[in-house]
């Protein structure tokens, strides 16, 4: 990476932190772990409500590569997760960090739209078809899964 792109990716990261921190939509953060490191992120999203995931925290981490924001960072869950779109790993599949990922798209977008993957699944595509089905068949079932496998994460 040159001088120039690393700069670039720098100065991109810096504004969207800033974005971040002033925005108002306080059920979801993240900020770098590391002030000499921009490019490695931790991140919080809070459930929606009126879905499972209501009042539940998450821990995310966000990578952003060196070509960012022309690729999409990569992001996992860092706390157990059971979603139709997440695996076990806290992989997740959403079409924005993927194939229709847009330079437009910045951290506060990403983070809104997790949060909005949560209430909303994609069951046409899982990475768990439990998750899924039981997300189709039976919600009282889905959410003790749910509560089975979460752990509570401090205030963020």
């Amino acid at each position: 990476m040159s001088r120039q792109e690393g700069g670039c990716v720098t100065k991109r990261l810096q504004n969207e932190l800033l974005q971040l921190l002033s925005s108002a939509t306080q059920s979801i953060s993240a900020f770098p772990v590391d002030d000499n490191d921009l490019t490695y992120w931790v991140g919080y999203i809070t459930g929606p409500q009126g879905t499972p995931y209501s009042g539940l925290k998450f821990k995310i981490s966000l990578n952003f590569p060196e070509n960012y924001p022309f690729h999409p960072p990569k992001i996992k869950f860092v706390s157990p997760m059971w979603h139709p779109n997440v695996d076990k790993s806290g992989n997740i599949c959403l079409d924005i960090l993927k194939e229709k990922w847009s330079a437009v798209y910045n951290v506060e977008t990403i983070l809104l739209s997790l949060q909005s993957l949560l209430g909303e699944p994609n069951n046409k595509s899982p990475l768990n078809a439990v998750a899924a089905e039981l997300w189709d068949t039976n919600m009282v079932e889905y959410r003790k899964k749910l509560l089975a496998c979460y752990e509570e994460i401090g205030d963020y």
